[in-house]
């Protein structure tokens, strides 16, 4: 996958090929060699300093009218949401839509959420027998992210299975270039998602210690100067970062520890290392691997010319094993205090508004199945989902110990 051009000796990296695995052999040949490599769609950062550097630095945006013109998208349902999407606004504009969540997101309301994150984690944990196949996926990871989503949000249990087909179909949105029918899920899941979102805002009432929608509902009589548009547009965006990242993300988890046994016991051991453990399992297997950006200026970084609308894709999954941020980041190890920023959530002004709940849920289950349970094992082949969306288990059969 990762060659040498014979003029500029830069790395080349056809990341739209459904086999790109960014822990090959080749792509950690093409980190040792450059901190970016050539892509059929731009440039792919592979090094943690320059990956950080860019990503907080004003030469690059978000850019939905660009991404989506590559696939020739320039109106309906996915135009209409994803380029005024608040991770494609900047300036003054993006200030003020994350200014009405922070008001409302707060982490106050993450850590009321903990009692219940830690509760449904028990009971789901509570189906699992021992010794027996289990499909992680679909059984635990799924309905707790659906649970944990409908009660930040306030969307009734009977509408969590319908919400969780609609946000795994809008993650396609970022896999756009395998083509197929990637398009129409991505565009009925969108168009469900809106009305639903529109129905359920009118149905709401504005208060501060209730879900998230009536506190954003709140938030918004405050004198903020968000349209009904906007906010229809940022619920389901909220809707989206609450579910489908973490769920996968939890997922990723649990091949790490198929692989690494003598970690979970570990941290059914010492739950105390359960920060560290969320983190590392972030660090080493994220559920967001390329982060695209666009160049929003013409502008030279360490000598390479690089020109506006250029696509410009943070690797965070090499990145975040680089060693020169991450001594021995080569190793998956729960006891390692890592200094460097993840970057699977961005940097700066876009960091992810859901960073904090991705945390916390994973946080509240792993120690609850490391106590409960022993270190699982593969039961059958992992169904996984392609490398340029949001990225994990698709189906993820395993075989749980009994705890000692």
């Amino acid at each position: 996958m990762a060659e040498t051009t014979d003029t500029a000796q830069v790395p080349v990296i056809d990341i739209t090929d459904p086999t790109f695995d960014y822990t090959s052999r080749e792509v950690v040949a093409a980190q040792a060699r450059s901190w970016y490599a050539h892509t059929p769609i731009g440039l792919l950062v592979l090094r943690h300093a320059e990956a950080n550097d860019l990503l907080r630095g004003r030469h690059l945006n978000g850019d939905g009218i660009e991404y989506l013109r590559k696939f020739d998208i320039v109106d309906g349902p996915i135009y209409d949401w994803f380029v005024p999407v608040i991770s494609n606004r900047h300036g003054e504009e993006h200030r003020r839509l994350r200014g009405l969540v922070s008001k409302a997101f707060t982490p106050r309301m993450i850590d009321r959420l903990r009692p219940f994150i830690r509760s449904r984690a028990e009971d789901l944990t509570g189906r699992i027998a021992p010794n027996e196949p289990f499909e992680f996926a679909g059984d635990l990871a799924n309905p707790l992210s659906l649970a944990v989503m409908g009660t930040l949000l306030g969307v009734p249990p009977e509408d969590h299975a319908i919400f969780g087909a609609w946000t795994a179909d809008l993650a396609l949105l970022f896999a756009l270039g395998y083509g197929g029918d990637t398009r129409e899920r991505v565009t009925a899941a969108i168009t469900g998602l809106t009305g639903y979102v529109e129905n359920l805002l009118n149905t709401k009432k504005p208060t501060e210690d209730s879900d998230l929608i009536s506190a954003l509902l709140a938030a918004r009589q405050t004198g903020s100067r968000v349209s009904a548009e906007e906010l229809v547009n940022l619920v389901v965006m909220l809707v989206f970062a609450a579910h489908d990242t973490t769920r996968h993300q939890l997922g990723n988890a649990m091949v790490t520890f198929t692989e690494y046994p003598e970690q979970w016991r570990l941290l059914g051991q010492h739950p105390e290392l359960a920060d560290r453990a969320v983190n590392e399992a972030m660090r080493w297997s994220p559920s967001v691997i390329m982060l695209n950006r666009i160049a929003a200026e013409d502008f030279e970084y360490h000598g390479l010319p690089i020109n506006r609308g250029t696509v410009v894709a943070i690797c965070a999954g090499i990145a975040q094993r680089d060693p020169r941020a991450f001594p021995s980041g080569d190793t998956f190890d729960i006891t390692a205090s890592r200094t460097a920023p993840l970057l699977q959530f961005g940097a700066g002004p876009h960091h992810c508004l859901g960073a904090a709940l991705a945390r916390t849920e994973i946080g509240e289950a792993l120690p609850v199945l490391t106590r409960q349970l022993g270190p699982p094992t593969l039961a059958g082949p992992i169904n996984w989902l392609p490398p340029l969306g949001v990225h994990g288990p698709a189906t993820l059969p395993l075989r749980f110990g009994a705890a000692r």
